[in-house]
């Protein structure tokens, strides 16, 4: 049973989809105005973590991570500058070719960071006629108004505002929710915009209620993932900084026009600090990858220290963390390539136990609200074993490739080891090279020339050498 930490009902629930068998996530992307920096990738490894657990527990999932390519504002708020205009000012380049350049960017990153591609990456700016239906929708229902060409939603029109931050619309009279820019359009302050008119704005469209305006950026995420998963969704990821304002206003404008629940599970990452404090270009200690490798550091490394703490935990990015990161990521790499060379004594049940017991740990703990800080200590556990055992010269050919199909196996979820160097092969055609040894000993040169030829017809070329049988495959 997988159960997950709901933000929303702020407790561990079962995890039970809308649809048996089939997942449908929605992950909060990049905002591209700028490269992912490891606080962003520590969000999507996570998303990615979380994809490849539900697909190794046999789910098929739907998953839509977005780029968003206009109308986040600096701050978050709805008055003042949108990230990619002022990226777009500061840089001297027209904002669709900021956009462009960073989204190629992170298509760079992603497979070096082993993520698997999405169903499919929407963009804010190819989406926005699917924005003005659901702005539609809502003015329609009353839940939003038109000023002067923008449209605001009214939050106090939407029952159960607050449900996911705790910011009610009484406690946001009260002036929590932090800074809220005075706008005299508003009915109330801490109403959001869905479309602002705005003639001067770089990047604009035509719209029911102005020229030119643009879409706020609440409105954009809601929109695609009801295109793409439709009006209910299982879960939807994001930073611990996206609660509010952006995924409060997800549910409200979202559940206003539907009538629907949003999404039954919502996933929150923690903040990712630099050596104890806030990551920042100011303080020289904001890292992309591209950052890290030009330090040396393999995105293997990266991947695992973003992975290797708890989602709900924040994570302290130091460069003796990394360091340790990659230690560990060797020594798994090690003990795989240890299996290839391992023909010992047989272990028998002592060995199929550990088996048994390594996989059934590692599962129990990822189904925990994902708990890999567990998940890889049952892991690494396996490998201490292991390895004393080989050590006293046990473990055999064939039982080194089990413990080898196990660790592939977990790797389809953790996504650090990849392909052994030194291929293993299939049990049948390493019990056949077996068989022919034994022949061999036994002078019985029939059945190893008939083995040697069986082999051949499978492609398996075997080279007898003073330091033992080798093989390589047919050219």
């Amino acid at each position: 049973m997988i159960r997950f930490f709901n933000t929303l009902t702020r407790k561990k629930e079962k995890f039970v989809p809308l649809e048996k068998g089939i997942v449908k996530m929605y992950n909060c992307g990049l905002t591209v105005y700028d490269y992912a920096h490891i606080g962003n990738l520590r969000a999507f490894t996570v998303a990615d973590l979380l994809r490849r657990y539900l697909e190794y527990r046999g789910f098929q999932v739907e998953q839509v991570m977005n780029f968003t390519d206009v109308g986040h504002m600096v701050a978050d708020v709805d008055i003042g500058e949108d990230k990619l205009e002022a990226s777009a000012k500061k840089e001297k380049k027209d904002p669709w070719v900021i956009a462009d350049f960073y989204i190629k960017a992170f298509l760079q990153d992603a497979p070096r960071m082993n993520f698997e591609p999405p169903m499919v990456r929407p963009r804010a700016t190819e989406h926005i006629e699917v924005m003005i239906e659901m702005i539609k929708k809502l003015v329609k229902k009353g839940y939003a108004y038109v000023v002067n060409g923008s449209v605001y939603f009214d939050v106090t029109k939407f029952e159960g505002y607050g449900k996911l931050s705790g910011n009610t619309v009484e406690k946001l009279k009260t002036g929590a929710g932090g800074r809220i820019e005075f706008n005299p359009d508003k009915k109330n302050q801490f109403d959001f915009a869905l479309w602002i008119s705005d003639p001067k704005h770089m990047m604009n469209w035509k719209s029911p209620w102005s020229e030119k305006g643009y879409p706020g950026w609440h409105i954009e995420c809601s929109a695609m993932a009801v295109k793409y998963l439709g009006e209910t969704i299982d879960i939807h990821t994001g930073g611990v900084d996206n609660i509010f304002p952006h995924h409060e206003n997800e549910i409200a404008q979202s559940e206003a026009a539907t009538g629907k629940k949003f999404a039954n599970y919502w996933l929150h990452v923690e903040y990712l600090l630099v050596d104890g404090g806030k990551m920042s270009k100011s303080l020289g200690n904001f890292y992309t990858l591209e950052d890290l490798i030009a330090k040396g550091y393999d995105p293997k490394s990266v991947r695992y220290i973003l992975m290797a703490t708890h989602y709900r935990q924040q994570l302290d990015f130091t460069f003796e963390g990394l360091k340790a990161a990659e230690k560990a990521v060797e020594r798994l790499t090690l003990f795989n390539q240890r299996l290839t060379e391992t023909n010992g004594k047989p272990m028998g049940e002592e060995l199929e136990k550990l088996l048994k017991t390594t996989r059934k740990d590692f599962e129990a703990a990822m189904n925990d609200d994902l708990n890999i800080t567990k998940a890889l200590a049952a892991l690494f556990d396996f490998v201490r074993d292991v390895n004393k055992m080989i050590d006293q010269g046990k473990v055999s050919r064939r039982e080194a490739r089990a413990v080898h199909d196990l660790m592939m196996r977990l790797d389809r979820v953790l996504a650090i080891l990849g392909e052994t160097e030194k291929e293993l092969l299939p049990r049948e055609i390493e019990e056949l090279i077996q068989k022919r040894q034994e022949a061999r000993k036994a002078k019985d040169w029939k059945t190893a020339d008939a083995i040697r030829k069986e082999l051949s017809d499978m492609g398996i070329i075997l080279e007898d050498t003073t330091t033992g049988v080798k093989w390589r495959r047919k050219s």
